[in-house]
Order: C-alpha cells, then structure tokens, then sequence
C-alpha cells in the first residue's frame, strides 16, 4: 500500500498556487494566523469543537494544572524557572530550588495562570485580533522579547511542555464516556491543530530573539574587525 503525504487526486502540478507574501508572515500577526488556518484547515468547526470540549475537561482543570506543574518540577532544569518572579506576582520569592514547593504562593500564582489560560483556549468563540494578540504574548513572555515581565525559558522546555499538555488534554478526552467517538475525533483534531498554532506562535518569538542575538554579534564581531585594521 503506498502512501503519500499529498493527495494527487486533490492536487495536481497545474494547480494555481495561492501567493503568501514572506515578509508579511513575519510582520502580521493576523496574516500568519490566517496562513496557518489554511495550511492546517483549522476553521470554526475546529473552535466549535474546543468549545464543546471545554464542559468536559473545566472541572479537571486543576489536576491538570498541577500535573503541569509537578512534571516540571521533576527536573531541575526546568524546576529552576520558578526562582524567577512572574511579572504581577508580589509575594515571596524563594531564593533556592529546595526552598521551592508546589503550594508556594508562587506556584499558585503560575497555577492560577495555566488554568486562566485553559479556560479562554477552549471558550474562546470569536479569534478576533485580542485573542490572537494574546496567544502571541503568551509566547512573547518566554523570551527576553517581553522586557520586565520576560521569563526567557529555553525553546527545549517550551515544545516539551506543550507536547505534555496536549497529551493530558488528550486523555481527558479519551475517558470522557459521555462523548461520542465522531465527537471526539473533531475534538481531538482540534486540539491538535491549536497546539501546532500555539507552538509556531512561540518559535515566531523564539526565532525573532535568535535573529536579534544574531544581528548583535555580527555588529560586535565586525566593531572588534574595525578596531584591528582601521587606519583612519
């Protein structure tokens, strides 16, 4: 049985391809979603189906949030990024990770954050340019692109973490007796394809913060060149 990753019967070479302008993908928020949305068919039947699921997983939202949460505490090198102040969080800051426990003020504020988060995914009806804007920051903030308020959690952690929470939410689903397997397929693509979104709305910063790094050691490599062999 062969098996390719494009249909031939629905495409064919003499098929008009759609122009995406490359630069704009980089500069518009709402023009990248859009190409996203297209490239996965993630339409409103994909957010009807996340606002279906939403009845289901709201009362395991806090398991879910503290089954986050002790998965990265289980490695240090994760666990470290709770030493970091969230921006609006005032409280007492533990200085070692020792110091560190999951019912800390702290962590009840980032638990407060992660179930916030859940709740406006699945609920959300409307993607208007507020909620893209808002997944955005949520990627914004993990980078040192968010000034005060950045966190500037490795990439590694970032894809891993999100990879877990769509397994968690997964097997809610999967248990939910309740749902009908049609249902349920929708759903699960669904939340697939928020995540891919999710994701490329991370790496968007991700690799926006690399350029930038990358821009500032050409000028300091080129400033050392000058400073060697200029004459003048």
């Amino acid at each position: 049985m062969k098996c390719s990753l494009f249909n031939t019967k629905t495409f064919s070479s003499s098929t008009m391809a759609e122009h995406i302008d490359g630069n704009r993908l980089q500069l518009d928020l709402r023009y990248r979603f859009d190409y996203l949305a297209k490239f996965l068919n993630f339409t409103s039947d994909d957010i009807a189906m996340l606002n279906t699921f939403a009845p289901i997983v709201f009362p395991l939202i806090p398991v879910l949030s503290d089954t986050v949460y002790r998965k990265l505490f289980s490695f240090d090198i994760t666990k470290q990024y709770f030493l970091i102040r969230n921006e609006g969080f005032e409280g007492f800051m533990p200085r070692k990770q020792c110091s560190i426990t999951l019912d800390s003020a702290q962590m009840a504020f980032r638990k407060d954050m992660l179930s916030v988060y859940l709740k406006r995914i699945l609920t959300q009806g409307d993607w208007n340019d507020a909620f893209l804007q808002y997944l955005s920051q949520v990627g914004k903030m993990h980078t040192n692109q968010a000034g005060s308020g950045a966190i500037n959690v490795d990439y590694i952690h970032v894809n891993t973490l999100l990879a877990y929470l769509e397994h968690l939410l997964i097997d809610v689903l999967c248990n939910a007796d309740t749902t009908d397997d049609k249902t349920k397929r929708g759903i699960l693509m669904a939340i697939n394809k928020f995540f891919w979104i999710q994701n490329d709305f991370f790496t968007m910063h991700y690799l926006i913060e690399a350029n930038a790094n990358s821009t500032a050691d050409s000028v300091k490599s080129e400033t050392k060149k000058s400073s060697k062999c200029c004459w003048l």
